[in-house]
Formats: structure tokens, sequence, C-alpha cells
């Protein structure tokens, strides 16, 4: 129950933290800074991340409890798809795939059903496939 109370606590305190970094006006320099410092805090390394395969991604979360897997896959979820607006090119087609990815993963493996999750994957297959 105390493992439950954290997790629960972490993701609101990230929820809060992501909401209140997308509502900062500030140059991209100092948003980027400020996602890599949200990164490093909920899920791991920002350098790993951004650049990493979908499958050494999810092996990373072999690291984390299982009852907290999904909670983290989440939070990174939601950082790539911030990430990738701070990004043009390549760079944003990687976040925005691996963002997606997750997200179906998610979907697929949360008991939990989700509009604004179902939302974010539209869009996501959306942006991805405009750019094809």
């Amino acid at each position: 129950m105390l493992e439950q109370d954290y997790i629960m606590r972490l993701v609101r305190e990230f929820f809060e933290a992501l909401e209140l970094f997308m509502l900062r006006r500030e140059a991209v320099e100092v948003k980027a800074e400020r996602l890599q410092t949200l990164y490093n805090q909920y899920v791991g390394p920002a350098d790993f991340y951004r650049t990493a395969e979908m499958s050494d991604v999810m092996q990373s979360f072999e690291r984390f409890d299982q009852h907290e897997r999904l909670h983290r896959m989440e939070m990174l979820a939601e950082l790539y798809y911030v990430d990738a607006d701070l990004h043009t090119g390549p760079q944003r087609q990687h976040l925005l795939s691996q963002s997606l990815q997750l997200f179906r993963f998610i979907d697929r493996h949360s008991g939990v059903y989700s509009f604004d999750r179902l939302n974010k994957i539209n869009r996501l297959e959306r942006a991805l496939t405009e750019k094809e």
C-alpha cells in the first residue's frame, strides 16, 4: 500500500512539474535544460532516452518494480511528446515515434481507459504520417 501511495504521489508530482514546464515561456535552450532535468529526475538519463531504440528503452524499465513500470513508461511517453516540440527533422520524428510506441504499449497493458491517451495516440499517428 505504501508503494502504491508513493508511485501515485510521484505521478502527481511529475504531471504538476510537466504542466509548469509547459506554461513557462522561455528560450528553447532553457526549456531543453529544464526538460533534461525532468527526464533525469523521473525516468533516467535524458541522453540515453532521447537516442535509445525502443527495445533498449523497454529493457531499461526492468529496473522498476512491476507496479511502477507503466507509470514510469507513461512519464517517458509524455516527456517524448513534449520534447518533440523542441526539435525538428529526424530527432523530432524519433521522439514522436517513441512516444507513440509507449502510449500504444500502455494502452494495451493498462487496465485504465484514457481518452487523453487515445487522443495523443491519434495526434501522434497523424503527425508521423504527415511527415512521411
